[in-house]
């Protein structure tokens, strides 16, 4: 099994705060649509939009995925591409691994693992870091991944 690890680091806020109804600031609203027509471009030029190619975008929990990507782009009219329709959850994907539910998250699971947290928690690019260190760890243990998501 190869691991082909690639990283699009772009930060962006909603456009819509999410237990507040006031839209941000149009400036907020056009960078989250370049960002949205950035990610396909990103993909494509990575060869992931190739038929051939199997990829699956890996999350720490359903909620980002799920909810408020779907709820972001319905605010501001755009489609859910299709790649963002399935994706495996770490903390399942570990959980049924391990034998027991990572309460704490990237930090349970480091720590489960006996590897070391790099940089802080909730930090978007640290978090990445984690999240592909815990996966490689499973993988060379021989676990098998698969999609944990619903097709919506």
């Amino acid at each position: 099994m190869a691991f082909v690890c690639c990283q699009l680091l772009q930060e962006v806020r909603p456009a819509r705060l999410p237990h507040c109804s006031l839209p941000l600031d149009a400036l907020c609203l056009s960078g989250v649509r370049r960002l949205h027509w950035r990610v396909d471009e990103w993909m494509a030029k990575e060869g992931l939009l190739d038929p051939n190619v199997k990829s699956i975008f890996v999350t720490c929990g359903d909620w980002d995925l799920k909810v408020m990507l779907p709820g972001q782009c319905q605010y501001l009219g755009l489609p859910v591409a299709d790649y963002f329709k399935q994706w495996i959850n770490l903390k399942k994907a570990y959980s049924f691994a391990m034998g027991c539910w990572p309460k704490n998250g990237l930090l349970d699971m480091n720590k489960g693992l006996s590897l070391q947290h790099i940089g802080r928690p909730h930090s978007g690019i640290d978090d990445c870091k984690n999240i592909a260190n815990i996966m490689k760890t499973l993988a060379y243990r021989g676990f098998i991944f698969k999609q944990t998501s619903k097709p919506f």
